[in-house]
């Protein structure tokens, strides 16, 4: 386990979580938010994209009251996502992070808010990040409002930043600045 507040836990992905991310990631619901309805996962996909990543990223499913739900990962951000983001001058540490509830039933209930709320303070808490982003795209106003009621703001956007059901879209930079939120 990563960790654990209140009715979520945060845990290790391994090749037993298999068929959530292959459900979750053929539901287009999901799908709409997350990676686009037109890149479905099977259970082959999942393994060759979330089995055999880069070991810097964290991976992890997201459990509330003992039922998966979902899925995060966080990371140091590289030189390259540095650049790219406008950090490149920076000394703070810097994580990004990712996510998504698989479980449909489980939107609109405040459980995205507290997740990312909650891995916030892990990150800073207990690796010490300085600052805290994620890249929404812009049209995805479900995600920005709930990333904003946790602490972050849109710094800087990125024009045609992500492949996304055919075509490029424009994402944001948010950012959440532990150093200034104490």
């Amino acid at each position: 386990m990563i960790f654990e507040k209140d009715n979520l836990t945060i845990r290790q992905l391994n090749e037993s979580d298999t068929p959530f991310l292959s459900k979750w990631l053929s539901d287009p619901n999901v799908l709409q938010y997350y990676e686009g309805r037109d890149n479905s996962f099977d259970e082959e996909k999942v393994r060759s994209v979330f089995l055999n990543k880069d070991e810097a990223v964290q991976m992890c499913i997201v459990s509330f009251k003992e039922q998966e739900i979902g899925y995060i990962q966080f990371y140091k951000l590289d030189d390259y996502s540095k650049n790219e983001y406008g950090y490149e001058n920076s000394t703070d540490i810097l994580f990004g992070m990712d996510q998504f509830i698989g479980e449909v039933d489980f939107w609109n209930r405040g459980i995205g808010r507290q997740l990312v709320s909650s891995t916030v303070e892990y990150l800073v808490n207990h690796l010490k990040a300085d600052k805290v982003v994620m890249d929404p795209q812009t049209w995805n106003s479900r995600a920005i409002s709930c990333y904003e009621k946790c602490g972050f703001k849109r710094v800087k956007l990125l024009p045609k930043h992500e492949w996304h059901e055919g075509e490029y879209r424009d994402c944001y930079v948010m950012e959440y600045d532990a150093i200034h939120s104490k």
